[in-house]
């Protein structure tokens, strides 16, 4: 009977050992299947072709950073030309666009009037000038008989006052009648700076009044931009710093320097007013939208051009090559700049000496079959 059981348990371990084998033969043919399918795909699986400029190497560079800026350019000199005098305007010289010198006469003014005012603070001056004229010959007189004992001192000094009070007549009268002269030539309206007539604000004929516009004059020969910063950024802002700006409908490209920067923040939105100049050679207009980066500082470290950066996943990430296929890495970004004119973004999260494909080409999947030989 034990011998019976011996040889049934010797029996149930060569069929054990006999199914573990099969199972590893079956499990090895399994995995050799597969790795040959593999294969087998990788083979027929299509190859992208990729010309040099597809790619990029990573490295370090010296990033450009600064601040995105916009604003409105001006004329740094401008001017809106305001009646002084009140009336009917009988010429306006000057049209839009027009160029005027500083001093030339651009409009007149009725002066019928203040003509009129003229003469007669004039006649007045005139009768005051006599009044002194007559005290100051009564003075001298008092003051003979004074010395010859005939009056008393009393009577001198009478005439000394009557002689002081028809002076101050007379010089009162002689600065209304310079004032009436003043608003004579006021009737002239002259332009107070050089440069081109922007707006023409009333029409001839028409009645102006006191402090009413009538034409705008701006100087092109200087430009600037104004910007408004919020005030953490204003901070790293030093007079000097240098802007590259763009200008609308121009395809200008222009720089730019920061000349002065406003000591006050703006009430309610506590924003900083920065102007900078522009380069004089730029043939540009007033009222134009410019737009632009401001240079704050360089910074050394990895950066790769802005547009190579994917963010179609969750997490931001560049296509890496690696053995010829198309690898996904995701990247932590960092400060924007710019570098020989391209918008770039410092990563980290990526090796030195990497290969990534720039944003030109598409997003590709993971493991696609790269070819590189026209790129070497």
């Amino acid at each position: 009977m034990k011998l019976k059981v011996k040889w049934i348990a010797l029996v149930l371990v060569v069929v054990l050992l006999a199914a573990g084998a099969v199972k590893m033969f079956t499990a090895k043919s399994a995995q050799k299947q597969t790795l040959q399918a593999q294969q087998a795909a990788q083979a027929n699986a299509p190859m992208v072709q990729l010309s040099a400029t597809d790619l990029l190497d990573v490295e370090e560079i010296d990033l450009q950073q600064g601040l995105t800026i916009s604003g409105q350019i001006k004329a740094f000199d401008s001017a809106f030309v305001k009646a002084r005098v009140a009336g009917e305007l009988r010429e306006l010289l000057v049209r839009e666009g027009d160029f005027v010198k500083a001093g030339q006469v651009i409009a007149r003014i009725d002066a019928t009037e203040y003509l009129a005012r003229v003469r007669q603070a004039q006649q007045q001056a005139e009768a005051a000038k006599a009044q002194v004229d007559i005290a100051k010959r009564s003075f001298d007189n008092n003051r003979a008989l004074v010395d010859q004992g005939f009056i008393s001192k009393t009577g001198l000094d009478a005439s000394s006052a009557s002689l002081a009070g028809a002076q101050a007549t007379f010089l009162a009268a002689q600065a209304g009648a310079d004032l009436a002269q003043k608003s004579l030539d006021d009737a002239l309206v002259r332009a107070p700076i050089s440069g081109q007539i922007s707006q023409r604000l009333v029409q001839s004929g028409e009645r102006v009044a006191v402090e009413a516009r009538i034409v705008e004059i701006v100087n092109l020969s200087r430009l600037e931009l104004e910007i408004s910063l919020a005030a953490s950024d204003s901070v790293n802002i030093k007079v000097g710093q240098k802007a590259l700006l763009s200008v609308e409908s121009s395809g200008q490209t222009i720089s730019a320097t920061v000349a002065r920067l406003n000591p006050s923040a703006t009430i309610g939105s506590r924003a900083v007013l920065v102007y900078l100049s522009l380069d004089k050679s730029a043939q540009l207009r007033q009222g134009l939208y410019a737009q632009g980066l401001l240079s704050t500082g360089n910074q050394r470290g990895i950066a790769i051009p802005l547009s190579a950066v994917r963010t179609d996943k969750p997490q931001p990430y560049v296509q890496v090559l690696e053995s010829g296929k198309i690898q996904h890495q995701i990247v932590e970004l960092g400060n924007r700049g710019e570098y020989q004119g391209k918008t770039m973004v410092a990563v980290t999260g990526l090796a030195l000496g990497k290969k990534i494909l720039t944003g030109g080409t598409g997003p590709m999947t993971v493991g696609t079959l790269i070819n590189t030989e026209s790129a070497k």
